[in-house]
């Protein structure tokens, strides 16, 4: 198109080269995007349609364009490395103003000089993840039954064990998980499907009281009273960490969510509870109470340790320093039988033989009075068995293990139970709750364990 032809309607149908090649003959800036480019000579013909009375004023008219371009410069010369390519395969140098300015005109997000446009997602909370994964399986089977989740029934019954199971949890990633009885074997199970078991981890001289899942699903650490603590590779299905230095049984374990060597903690009768390093053979650190320990956690970030005991108080200990007890959390009239830290961190969940859970707030300049809620509604008998707490994904429900044959649900809120669920025929000893679907495991002393979807 010849430039005497131009005119303003006709200059979004230029290409990046023309649109250059026109203000450089007129004397313009010829640097930027197309829409500044187009924006720029628009102005200039309108300039040029003026009449001639109109035309001494011309020069005060395109001041502003020049300081523009002036402020723009600048910018550029802190911004000149690689550049997002134009419509017609050339590159386009972009000044750090006019990306502020285009990115806020149409909504984009913000772009670092030289990179291509990239969408920034905000990292999802587990909450809004577990939110997200439980919606996403709802659904209505052939039979027209109202479904929760991936499993191959509402109710899924999983024997295999020989003796009462302990303990029991499921893989950080939901596809697994694992189950300690008392026939001294670990059985890694599936969720999904007929829930098979398709691994057997041999090796401990006792049951298997407690077991946890390391944070990436690698490592399984298992306590038992044979005096030992010991982890287990998950892929190879093999022990590869043996630690026996307790005097007596050891009741309860506990991986680090985070942290470069991986850390473990133990709580045994002897009355200590011990730190481990997995790079090493002994103990990093002994914690040295009075009484026998029979529940422990880490801290979120493992600074802090969290004990409990047959002195019904819950110790918070620096796992920084040696044997220092920061402060104690009072209470309880009974045993400490579980410890669970929230999933957020800030509070930490405790289960005891005086048939109550309370929740307390961790948090570094929490109240004096850190108890915020007592639930009631399970039950402790003769067994003496070391029942388990847990939450859910999102900290808005809590369970525990009961001695009733019941599972039970509490809403953290309200403190009212929601669900008492039947179907066990011996004292539950664990309840935990799927990490990505709307699923409760329970595994009991008749030997058997079950998934079950509920709304929560």
């Amino acid at each position: 198109m010849a430039s005497s032809d131009l005119t303003v309607d006709g200059v979004k149908k230029l290409k990046v080269v023309e649109l250059r090649a026109e203000l450089k003959q007129r004397g313009h800036d010829t640097k930027g995007l197309k829409a500044a480019l187009v924006e720029r000579l628009e102005a200039a013909l309108r300039e040029e349609e003026k009449p001639a009375e109109a035309a001494p004023e011309a020069p005060e008219a395109s001041e502003p364009k020049v300081q523009e371009t002036e402020q723009e410069k600048p910018k550029l010369k802190r911004q000149r490395e690689p550049t997002p390519e134009a419509e017609d395969g050339g590159q386009v140098a972009t000044t750090g103003s006019e990306e502020k300015v285009r990115g806020e005109e149409v909504g984009e997000p913000k772009r670092t000089p030289g990179a291509q446009l990239v969408e920034v997602k905000r990292q999802k909370t587990l909450a809004e993840e577990y939110r997200a994964s439980s919606l996403s399986v709802v659904r209505v089977d052939q039979n027209g039954v109202r479904r929760l989740s991936s499993l191959a029934a509402p109710i899924m019954e999983c024997e295999g064990h020989g003796a009462e199971i302990f303990a029991m949890k499921f893989s950080p990633d939901g596809e697994c998980f694992a189950t300690g009885s008392m026939d001294k074997q670990i059985f890694l199970w599936n969720v999904k499907g007929d829930c098979e078991n398709f691994s057997v981890l041999k090796g401990h001289k006792s049951a298997i009281l407690d077991l946890h899942w390391t944070t990436d699903g690698k490592y399984i650490c298992s306590a038992s009273p044979d005096k030992t603590m010991r982890v287990w590779d998950t892929y190879k299905g093999v022990q590869v960490k043996k630690w026996d230095e307790h005097q007596s049984f050891v009741n309860s374990c506990c991986p680090a969510r985070r942290g470069n060597p991986q850390l473990f903690l133990s709580g045994s009768d002897d009355g200590t509870c011990k730190m481990w390093d997995l790079r090493w053979k002994r103990s990093a650190k002994t914690l040295q109470d009075t009484y026998q320990v029979t529940s422990v956690a880490f801290s979120d970030q493992a600074d802090l340790v969290f004990t409990g005991g047959v002195d019904n108080v819950v110790k918070v200990w620096d796992a920084r320093k040696d044997d220092e007890v920061l402060y104690t959390l009072r209470g309880h009239s009974g045993t400490i039988t579980g410890l669970s830290l929230s999933h957020d961190g800030s509070f930490l969940l405790s289960n005891s033989m005086d048939q109550t859970l309370r929740i307390w707030d961790v948090r570094p300049f929490a109240p004096k009075e850190r108890c915020t809620r007592v639930l009631s509604g399970h039950a402790h008998n003769f067994e003496m068995n070391l029942l388990k707490c847990a939450w859910s994904a999102d900290d808005q429900r809590v369970t525990c293990g009961s001695s009733d044959c019941f599972v039970n649900i509490w809403d953290v809120q309200t403190g009212g139970l929601l669900y008492k669920l039947p179907g066990h025929q011996g004292s539950v000893n664990e309840a935990v709750f799927h990490p990505r679907e709307k699923i409760i495991g329970s595994c009991a002393s008749d030997k058997k364990v079950f998934l079950g979807e509920v709304d929560i």
